[in-house]
Protein backbone atom coordinates (compact mmCIF):
# COMPACT_ATOMS: atom_id res chain seq x y z
CA UNK A 1 0.00 0.00 0.00
CA UNK A 2 1.19 3.31 -1.06
CA UNK A 3 2.28 6.28 1.68
CA UNK A 4 0.88 9.23 1.58
CA UNK A 5 3.67 11.13 2.49
CA UNK A 6 7.17 10.37 2.78
CA UNK A 7 10.24 12.26 4.95
CA UNK A 8 13.00 11.44 2.95
CA UNK A 9 17.22 11.94 3.62
CA UNK A 10 16.79 13.30 7.06
CA UNK A 11 18.56 12.37 10.31
CA UNK A 12 16.33 10.83 12.50
CA UNK A 13 16.83 11.41 16.01
CA UNK A 14 14.81 9.17 18.29
CA UNK A 15 15.21 8.91 22.45
CA UNK A 16 17.71 6.25 22.32
CA UNK A 17 19.57 6.58 18.82
CA UNK A 18 20.24 8.67 15.69
CA UNK A 19 20.80 7.43 12.45
CA UNK A 20 19.50 7.68 8.56
CA UNK A 21 15.89 6.63 7.32
CA UNK A 22 13.20 7.93 5.58
CA UNK A 23 9.75 7.78 7.41
CA UNK A 24 6.53 6.81 5.60
CA UNK A 25 3.03 8.38 6.47
CA UNK A 26 -0.10 6.97 5.93
CA UNK A 27 -3.62 7.86 7.34
CA UNK A 28 -1.92 10.55 9.55
CA UNK A 29 0.72 7.46 11.47
CA UNK A 30 3.65 6.67 10.95
CA UNK A 31 3.70 3.15 8.86
CA UNK A 32 7.09 2.69 7.63
CA UNK A 33 10.52 3.52 8.82
CA UNK A 34 12.80 2.22 6.27
CA UNK A 35 16.40 2.74 4.24
CA UNK A 36 14.24 4.37 1.27
CA UNK A 37 10.73 5.18 1.04
CA UNK A 38 10.08 5.29 -3.07
CA UNK A 39 5.71 4.79 -3.00
CA UNK A 40 4.47 8.28 -1.52
CA UNK A 41 2.21 10.64 -3.29
CA UNK A 42 4.10 13.73 -1.24
CA UNK A 43 7.82 14.40 -0.23
CA UNK A 44 9.24 16.42 2.08
CA UNK A 45 13.09 16.90 1.54
CA UNK A 46 14.61 16.48 5.13
CA UNK A 47 18.68 16.20 3.65
CA UNK A 48 20.84 17.97 6.07
CA UNK A 49 18.08 18.08 8.87
CA UNK A 50 17.23 16.19 11.60
CA UNK A 51 13.55 14.94 11.99
CA UNK A 52 12.52 13.96 15.33
CA UNK A 53 9.09 13.68 17.35
CA UNK A 54 7.18 16.31 18.13
CA UNK A 55 7.18 18.16 21.41
CA UNK A 56 5.01 18.33 24.30
CA UNK A 57 4.95 22.04 25.84
CA UNK A 58 3.94 20.61 29.72
CA UNK A 59 3.34 24.29 30.81
CA UNK A 60 1.86 27.23 29.15
CA UNK A 61 -1.22 29.18 29.74
CA UNK A 62 -3.70 29.21 26.63
CA UNK A 63 -7.07 31.26 27.01
CA UNK A 64 -7.26 31.29 30.85
CA UNK A 65 -8.03 33.84 33.30
CA UNK A 66 -5.58 34.73 36.00
CA UNK A 67 -6.34 35.34 39.66
CA UNK A 68 -7.81 38.70 38.73
CA UNK A 69 -9.65 37.46 36.13
CA UNK A 70 -7.08 38.72 33.61
CA UNK A 71 -7.67 36.38 30.26
CA UNK A 72 -4.09 35.53 28.57
CA UNK A 73 -3.46 37.03 25.18
CA UNK A 74 -3.03 33.29 23.35
CA UNK A 75 -6.27 31.32 22.67
CA UNK A 76 -5.80 27.90 21.56
CA UNK A 77 -6.49 28.80 18.00
CA UNK A 78 -3.41 31.34 18.30
CA UNK A 79 -1.17 29.30 20.78
CA UNK A 80 -1.16 25.97 19.44
CA UNK A 81 -0.59 27.50 16.18
CA UNK A 82 2.43 28.89 17.79
CA UNK A 83 3.53 25.85 19.28
CA UNK A 84 3.01 23.80 16.25
CA UNK A 85 5.73 26.40 14.06
CA UNK A 86 7.94 25.62 17.30
CA UNK A 87 8.16 21.37 16.33
CA UNK A 88 5.63 20.75 19.02
CA UNK A 89 2.84 18.22 18.15
CA UNK A 90 0.88 18.67 21.75
CA UNK A 91 0.43 20.86 24.69
CA UNK A 92 -0.99 20.96 28.35
CA UNK A 93 -2.30 24.34 28.88
CA UNK A 94 -4.15 24.91 32.54
CA UNK A 95 -7.52 24.44 33.42
CA UNK A 96 -8.96 26.76 36.54
CA UNK A 97 -11.08 26.23 38.49
CA UNK A 98 -12.93 29.02 39.95
CA UNK A 99 -14.58 29.28 43.36
CA UNK A 100 -17.82 27.09 43.72
CA UNK A 101 -17.21 25.30 40.29
CA UNK A 102 -17.42 21.65 39.91
CA UNK A 103 -14.88 20.27 37.87
CA UNK A 104 -17.06 19.03 35.18
CA UNK A 105 -18.13 22.93 34.31
CA UNK A 106 -14.32 23.82 34.47
CA UNK A 107 -13.45 20.69 32.30
CA UNK A 108 -16.72 22.04 30.01
CA UNK A 109 -15.24 25.80 29.84
CA UNK A 110 -11.98 24.27 28.53
CA UNK A 111 -13.63 22.29 26.57
CA UNK A 112 -15.48 25.04 24.79
CA UNK A 113 -12.22 27.13 24.11
CA UNK A 114 -9.99 24.67 23.08
CA UNK A 115 -12.00 22.27 20.33
CA UNK A 116 -12.86 24.23 17.82
CA UNK A 117 -10.01 25.99 17.83
CA UNK A 118 -6.62 23.91 18.59
CA UNK A 119 -4.72 22.47 15.76
CA UNK A 120 -2.89 20.55 18.03
CA UNK A 121 -3.30 17.57 20.23
CA UNK A 122 -3.96 18.96 24.26
CA UNK A 123 -4.39 18.02 27.55
CA UNK A 124 -4.71 20.27 30.86
CA UNK A 125 -3.21 20.89 34.35
CA UNK A 126 -5.97 21.34 36.45
CA UNK A 127 -5.83 24.09 39.06
CA UNK A 128 -7.67 23.31 41.98
CA UNK A 129 -8.78 26.26 43.98
CA UNK A 130 -11.48 25.24 45.86
CA UNK A 131 -11.20 21.49 46.79
CA UNK A 132 -14.04 20.82 48.80
CA UNK A 133 -15.38 17.40 49.06
CA UNK A 134 -17.87 17.04 46.58
CA UNK A 135 -15.00 18.10 43.88
CA UNK A 136 -12.30 15.65 45.51
CA UNK A 137 -14.96 13.52 44.84
CA UNK A 138 -15.34 14.26 41.39
CA UNK A 139 -10.91 13.89 41.04
CA UNK A 140 -11.51 9.95 39.83
CA UNK A 141 -13.71 11.05 36.80
CA UNK A 142 -10.93 13.77 35.89
CA UNK A 143 -8.26 10.96 35.66
CA UNK A 144 -10.48 8.97 33.74
CA UNK A 145 -10.72 11.57 31.39
CA UNK A 146 -7.18 11.42 30.92
CA UNK A 147 -6.46 14.73 33.43
CA UNK A 148 -3.86 13.09 35.26
CA UNK A 149 -2.23 16.48 36.73
CA UNK A 150 -3.58 18.91 39.22
CA UNK A 151 -2.06 22.48 40.23
CA UNK A 152 -2.27 24.49 43.50
CA UNK A 153 -0.71 27.74 45.00
CA UNK A 154 0.76 28.42 48.16
CA UNK A 155 -0.17 32.07 47.57
CA UNK A 156 -2.40 34.56 45.62
CA UNK A 157 -6.14 34.58 46.41
CA UNK A 158 -6.08 30.66 44.76
CA UNK A 159 -4.38 29.70 47.37
CA UNK A 160 -5.27 26.12 49.35
CA UNK A 161 -4.25 25.40 52.92
CA UNK A 162 -2.08 23.01 53.99
CA UNK A 163 -5.26 20.81 54.62
CA UNK A 164 -6.80 21.14 51.60
CA UNK A 165 -3.11 20.44 50.00
CA UNK A 166 -2.81 17.38 51.97
CA UNK A 167 -6.27 16.47 50.65
CA UNK A 168 -5.61 16.97 47.13
CA UNK A 169 -2.15 15.39 47.51
CA UNK A 170 -3.66 12.08 49.17
CA UNK A 171 -6.40 11.59 46.47
CA UNK A 172 -3.94 12.42 43.61
CA UNK A 173 -1.27 10.39 44.79
CA UNK A 174 -4.26 7.02 45.38
CA UNK A 175 -4.79 7.39 41.73
CA UNK A 176 -1.22 7.63 40.12
CA UNK A 177 -1.57 11.49 39.84
CA UNK A 178 0.80 14.07 40.42
CA UNK A 179 0.05 17.41 41.90
CA UNK A 180 2.06 20.53 41.46
CA UNK A 181 2.35 23.54 43.04
CA UNK A 182 3.51 27.21 42.68
CA UNK A 183 5.76 27.46 46.38
CA UNK A 184 5.51 30.61 47.83
CA UNK A 185 4.87 31.88 52.11
CA UNK A 186 2.30 34.02 51.11
CA UNK A 187 2.15 35.84 54.53
CA UNK A 188 5.80 36.63 54.12
CA UNK A 189 5.51 37.90 50.63
CA UNK A 190 2.57 40.37 51.77
CA UNK A 191 4.30 41.50 54.83
CA UNK A 192 7.33 42.53 52.25
CA UNK A 193 4.89 44.03 50.31
CA UNK A 194 3.14 46.17 52.72
CA UNK A 195 6.55 47.41 54.17
CA UNK A 196 7.99 48.25 51.09
CA UNK A 197 4.97 50.25 49.87
CA UNK A 198 4.68 52.10 53.32
CA UNK A 199 8.27 53.11 52.55
CA UNK A 200 7.74 54.42 49.14
CA UNK A 201 9.50 51.41 47.47
CA UNK A 202 6.80 51.28 44.35
CA UNK A 203 9.26 51.06 41.78
CA UNK A 204 9.66 48.56 39.47
CA UNK A 205 13.45 47.68 40.72
CA UNK A 206 11.69 46.33 44.16
CA UNK A 207 9.99 43.75 42.59
CA UNK A 208 12.85 41.36 43.51
CA UNK A 209 12.66 42.66 47.17
CA UNK A 210 9.18 42.01 47.75
CA UNK A 211 9.35 37.84 47.08
CA UNK A 212 12.24 37.04 49.15
CA UNK A 213 14.42 33.74 48.37
CA UNK A 214 13.09 32.89 52.16
CA UNK A 215 9.59 32.97 50.72
CA UNK A 216 9.68 30.59 47.96
CA UNK A 217 12.51 28.21 50.05
CA UNK A 218 9.91 27.70 53.19
CA UNK A 219 7.21 26.77 50.84
CA UNK A 220 8.82 24.27 49.24
CA UNK A 221 10.43 22.76 52.29
CA UNK A 222 6.51 22.99 53.32
CA UNK A 223 5.00 21.39 50.49
CA UNK A 224 8.30 18.81 49.78
CA UNK A 225 6.85 17.50 53.79
CA UNK A 226 3.43 17.58 52.87
CA UNK A 227 4.17 15.22 49.95
CA UNK A 228 5.76 12.90 52.31
CA UNK A 229 3.42 12.93 54.74
CA UNK A 230 1.06 12.27 51.99
CA UNK A 231 3.31 9.78 49.95
CA UNK A 232 2.17 11.26 47.18
CA UNK A 233 4.79 12.50 44.33
CA UNK A 234 5.08 16.37 43.85
CA UNK A 235 5.62 18.61 41.10
CA UNK A 236 6.97 22.06 41.66
CA UNK A 237 7.05 24.70 38.86
CA UNK A 238 9.51 27.46 38.57
CA UNK A 239 11.47 27.64 41.47
CA UNK A 240 13.88 30.38 41.19
CA UNK A 241 16.25 30.38 44.04
CA UNK A 242 19.59 28.05 44.57
CA UNK A 243 18.13 27.45 48.17
CA UNK A 244 15.19 25.94 46.33
CA UNK A 245 16.95 24.13 44.24
CA UNK A 246 18.66 22.40 46.98
CA UNK A 247 15.94 21.30 48.80
CA UNK A 248 14.65 19.19 45.99
CA UNK A 249 17.99 17.78 45.10
CA UNK A 250 18.41 17.08 48.74
CA UNK A 251 14.99 14.91 48.62
CA UNK A 252 15.34 13.31 45.75
CA UNK A 253 18.46 12.00 47.19
CA UNK A 254 16.51 10.43 50.37
CA UNK A 255 14.42 8.81 47.37
CA UNK A 256 11.74 11.49 47.53
CA UNK A 257 9.09 11.53 45.03
CA UNK A 258 9.92 15.32 43.76
CA UNK A 259 10.42 16.75 40.76
CA UNK A 260 10.60 20.69 39.37
CA UNK A 261 11.06 23.46 36.50
CA UNK A 262 12.97 26.41 36.25
CA UNK A 263 12.35 29.25 33.44
CA UNK A 264 14.92 31.23 31.54
CA UNK A 265 14.77 34.69 33.35
CA UNK A 266 15.80 32.81 36.51
CA UNK A 267 19.20 31.20 35.50
CA UNK A 268 20.19 34.34 32.99
CA UNK A 269 18.65 37.71 34.95
CA UNK A 270 20.04 39.62 37.68
CA UNK A 271 18.08 41.23 40.19
CA UNK A 272 19.02 44.47 38.85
Amino acid sequence: MAHDLAIRGGTLATATETFNADIGIRNGRIATISEAITDAKDVIDATNHIVMPGGIEAHCHIAQESGMGVMTSDDYETGSISAAFGGNSCFVPFAAQKGGESLAQTMQTYDERAVPKSVLDWSYHLILTDPTPDVLAELPDVFAKGVTSFKVFMTYATRVSDGQFLDILSVAGRHGALTMVHAENHDMLDWMGRRLVKGGNVEPRHHASSRPSLAEEEAINRAISLARLAQAPLFIVHVSTAGGAELVANARSKGGQVWAETCPQYLFLTRQ
